[in-house]
């Protein structure tokens, strides 16, 4: 029988590392939608070997911010038509029960964080920064919720919303009603509004994806209403 050995750490650190890396250019714009990721290119400027660039790169495939085609490469994803649906979709059912969960029972502690983060968004340089500070809204939406299986469900397509609204952000370049926008729905959260909560967090949700879909209407995502009567 022959010996078994484990990855070394240090690779598998490094390919870390190199994901991180990829992954900011992505979200800075540095990589736009469509942008081709070699891994010649990469390897030389981030000074590593290949091997930890093609690792890496296969683990932004399955973040859902990389396609790889045979014969041609990786490539930053572009959403499709379908992607758009299905994210949009699978956010709201999401967010639906975050958002009665929250109203249900987040402490004041859970409901600072959510106020912090909004308040943030006033605060961001650029599109690119407050997308950023978006993504940190709802990542503390989630955590308020205290459910960690739900938490666990949004980061698996976390860095595919915050494409997204990348995207969004290249469609629909004026993000200045965002602090505002926010400030609202965290507010809605602190009173336990469950029902005002969920339409807002709805309302943002269509706008984001009307602008992606060029006006066309969400489905709508089930709310907590629904999430009580099944």
């Amino acid at each position: 029988m022959s010996e078994r050995t484990v990855t070394p750490a240090r690779r598998r650190g490094l390919a870390d590392e190199v994901a991180d890396s990829v992954r900011e250019a992505i979200f800075d714009g540095t990589y736009s939608p469509g942008a081709q990721l070699r891994e010649v290119e990469l390897s030389r400027a981030l000074e590593v070997s290949r091997g930890p660039v093609r690792e890496a790169l296969l683990r932004l495939e399955r973040e859902g911010l990389v396609r790889t085609a045979w014969h041609r490469g990786a490539f930053v994803v572009e959403l499709s038509p379908a992607d758009i649906v299905e994210l949009d979709s699978l956010r709201g059912a999401l967010e639906g029960l975050a958002v009665r969960l929250v109203t249900e029972r987040a402490d004041e502690r859970d409901l600072a964080e959510v106020d912090t983060a909004a308040e943030a968004m006033g605060r961001a340089g650029d599109a690119y920064a407050m997308v950023r500070a978006d993504i940190a809204f709802h990542d503390a939406v989630y955590r308020a919720a205290g459910h960690e299986r739900l938490r666990e469900a949004w980061h698996a397509i976390r860095s595919q919303v915050h494409l997204f609204l990348l995207t969004r952000v290249g469609l629909d370049a004026d993000v200045t009603h965002l602090p505002a926008e926010h400030r609202e729905l965290a507010a809605a959260l602190r009173a336990g509004d469950t029902d005002r909560a969920a339409h807002l967090f709805g309302e943002h949700r269509a706008h984001a994806f009307a602008v992606l879909t060029d006006g066309h209407t969400a489905t709508p995502s089930p709310g907590p209403e629904q999430w009580e009567s099944e």
